[in-house]
């Protein structure tokens, strides 16, 4: 997203387990130096269902929101409600600029895109000069800046991990009362990264170590009801 034509891969994996949805984030995480490329991921959730930060109490979260199950996500950030969400992460290399970013600069870059993707199918969105604080640990409630707002309102946000393995970007996308699906948006953001960014696509096949480091992830990690509720 430099001006530099690369090549990403691309994997839709579609609806699946508040466990695995968490786990394969972090595995491909874990695999970033493997994959040697940015993998964009959309996906989405089986059941209502909400993540909250890594370093968030568990018994806060419990009192911000009645959707159960709960994940702690391997990124910071607040609650995020996936009742209605389009979901989305994307990692990166080490090798990768978008690794040698700033926290605020890698923020601010992925809403642009999202923003520049909203524009496209004709619908204004603007980033957030300044945040704004309506409540404590909940992202949707007020706005961070450079967060994605339509008409005011919070619309896209993201939280981030940086490890010697490579950057983990999670977003969450509550999309506007418009008409438009999310097969559109989805289009819309891998076109955007095509022309304006110079990205090449290609799908993404996991192997089956990725797949192992998945099922081990759920086990001992995010299936498990005392990770989650760790602190």
């Amino acid at each position: 997203m430099f001006g530099e034509i690369q090549l990403w891969y691309l994997l839709r994996s579609g609806a699946d387990g508040y466990a695995r949805n968490m786990a394969l984030d972090e595995a491909l995480l874990e695999a970033a130096p493997k994959i040697g490329r940015p993998v964009l991921r959309f996906y989405s959730w089986t059941e209502p269902a909400a993540s909250f930060g890594y370093f968030q109490k568990i018994s806060e979260v419990e009192q911000m929101t009645g959707l159960r199950p709960l994940v702690r996500r391997p990124t910071g950030g607040g609650l995020v409600p996936h009742d209605a969400d389009w979901t989305y992460s994307v990692t990166f290399p080490p090798e990768d600029a978008w690794y040698a970013l700033k926290a605020t600069e890698s923020y601010r870059r992925v809403h642009e895109w999202i923003s520049a993707a909203f524009k496209q199918l004709k619908i204004p969105t603007e980033l957030a000069p300044e945040p704004r604080k309506t409540g404590p640990g909940q992202c949707f409630e007020g706005y961070e800046m450079s967060d994605v707002l339509w008409h005011g309102r919070k619309i896209a946000g993201a939280a981030q991990r940086r490890t010697r393995q490579g950057l983990l970007i999670q977003g969450s996308v509550q999309p506007p009362p418009v008409r438009l699906s999310r097969a559109a948006w989805e289009e819309a953001m891998c076109e955007v990264a095509r022309t304006d960014y110079h990205v090449g696509w290609e799908r993404f096949a996991m192997d089956g170590a990725l797949a192992m480091r998945v099922e081990d992830l759920i086990a001992r990690k995010y299936g498990e009801a005392e990770y989650n509720r760790k602190r």
